[in-house]
């Protein structure tokens, strides 16, 4: 009996179980007003970028701060992504690079916060994809407690959030992400 509810309730509550994969993550709020903007490294389609230079053109923040790490064959992360932003149409003065040394959100967080510091801001709108949003916003939290942190969704461009499971690029990101978000209690 319990085999034959269970199977009944998977066939009825399937798809919204999926779907909740991926909004659990995505804890993205409404943009406010900020001291600046900031693009967490990755996100090699341009959404990052792109959301930000977005933010700073309809005047959520004077600018955005790039996480920029080396990785690219040697090259900043952030030459990258601004030549990106300027192609589509953003001016260049809306990026700063801030170069950094790191290989996971944790370090990032912990490579960032000393130019958060440096430039005394006390609100920042962190900008990642979002199904990133969540871990990435709790790690920043803990490293600057005295920052406050606005998270802001940036849609994945290569897959539909609520269907991520039909294409490969979607299914491969909600399981990345689920597994840093098991693992990452143990600095994994």
């Amino acid at each position: 009996m319990v085999v034959v509810v269970a199977l009944g309730a998977g066939i009825v509550f399937w798809r919204p179980a999926l779907r909740w994969l991926a909004e659990y993550p995505d804890i993205g709020q409404p943009p406010v007003k900020a001291e600046a903007v900031l693009v967490l490294a990755g996100g090699w389609q341009g959404e990052r970028i792109l959301r930000a230079g977005e933010l700073v053109r309809a005047g959520y923040a004077p600018y955005a701060l790039v996480s920029s790490p080396t990785g690219w064959y040697g090259l900043p992360e952030c030459e990258a992504a601004k030549g990106f932003a300027v192609k589509r149409g953003f001016p260049e003065e809306y990026f700063v690079c801030v170069p950094i040394q790191a290989t996971s959100t944790r370090e990032e967080a912990a490579r960032i916060v000393p130019a958060l510091r440096e430039r005394k801001l006390r609100r920042v709108l962190l900008v990642t994809v979002s199904t990133h949003l969540r871990r990435a916003a709790a790690l920043f939290r803990e490293a600057a407690p005295e920052v406050e942190f606005t998270p802001v969704s940036a849609q994945p461009l290569h897959y539909e959030s609520a269907q991520w499971w039909t294409t490969r690029e979607g299914r491969k990101a909600i399981f990345m992400e689920w597994l840093k978000l098991i693992t990452g209690p143990f600095g994994i």
